[in-house]
């Protein structure tokens, strides 16, 4: 039984510490928003050709482009998986008296008393 519950956690561990995917996706995500935010109120936007705009503004170019990035490479799977799972987990975990928190570490309830 105990190794059981160690292999149970080591799982949690690994599926919910996919937290950093969660913050580059937010980084780059308020970067790039920054970066059109620049882009759109910049009035030689309007007189210029889209290249030369984006040409003119790296920082959004680069950010855009990370992004979208990210996206073909899946971040946004990477991101969500992890709550799916430990959501189920909780579920599962619950009629054994057990729960995991968002670490990943088992967190052990104690008997219901039967009177």
């Amino acid at each position: 039984m105990c190794q059981s519950v160690l292999v149970l956690q080591t799982v949690n561990i690994g599926y919910v510490s996919f937290f950093f995917f969660t913050v580059i996706l937010i980084v780059v995500s308020v970067c790039t928003a920054t970066g059109a935010w620049n882009w759109l109120i910049d009035p030689d936007t309007q007189k210029v050709s889209f290249f030369s705009s984006l040409w003119n503004h790296p920082f959004f170019t680069i950010s855009c482009i990370t992004l979208i990035g990210l996206f073909f490479a899946g971040i946004h799977k990477r991101v969500v998986a992890p709550s799916i799972i430990a959501a189920r987990c909780r579920t599962v975990l619950a009629e054994y008296n057990m729960s995991c928190d968002d670490t990943g570490k088992l967190i052990l309830k104690p008997r219901p008393h039967i009177q």
